[in-house]
């Protein structure tokens, strides 16, 4: 029986995107979770309880993670904490470790903004790759359009409101 698991966190890394002796998209990648604590005396933020969570995908999952996250990034994710097993190459001794499986993963739009492309089955990086072209031709004609999405920047890349690219409205 496994547990589940729902984290709220940042990648570490670029997921990794390997594929099994049968063919199966594997993606492998750490979420890193912590809670900001303040401090009363020094009246300063630090973090708290961080934990380092391996975690797998498989299939078109596995191939949806690689093409869209990218290391830095605040996901949601849920899953079911598992232990896998193995025999160290080296020495033979037998080896575990907690994974986390990841059934569903997604950014987290606190501080962002995303894109949403359906992919259908065997679609991954070619249909991605496409959407940011269609994107990028939609945003050349609208000028409201974000040029990269959860940046917040015109699609000219002029870098705001006008002149100046401050960010912020002129109101």
């Amino acid at each position: 029986m496994s547990s589940s698991v729902t984290l709220t966190g940042r990648l570490t890394a670029v997921p990794e995107l390997r594929f099994s002796a049968q063919g199966t998209a594997v993606a492998a990648f750490t979420i890193v979770t912590s809670r900001r604590v303040k401090d009363q005396q020094t009246n300063e933020w630090s973090d708290a309880d961080v934990t380092y969570w391996d975690c797998k995908a498989f299939k078109q999952l596995a191939q949806n993670i690689a093409d869209s996250l990218d290391k830095g990034m605040e996901v949601v994710a849920t899953g079911r904490a598992v232990q896998e097993s193995w025999e160290d190459r080296q020495t033979g001794a037998k080896r575990s470790k907690m994974v986390v499986r990841i059934d569903a993963i997604g950014p987290s739009l606190g501080r962002a903004t995303a894109v949403v492309t359906k992919a259908g089955s065997g679609q991954g990086q070619p249909a991605y790759q496409q959407a940011r072209r269609q994107q990028g031709a939609a945003s050349a004609e609208d000028p409201w359009a974000s040029g990269t999405p959860g940046t917040g920047q015109p699609a000219g890349g002029g870098g705001g409101w006008g002149s100046g690219g401050e960010g912020e409205p002129p109101f």
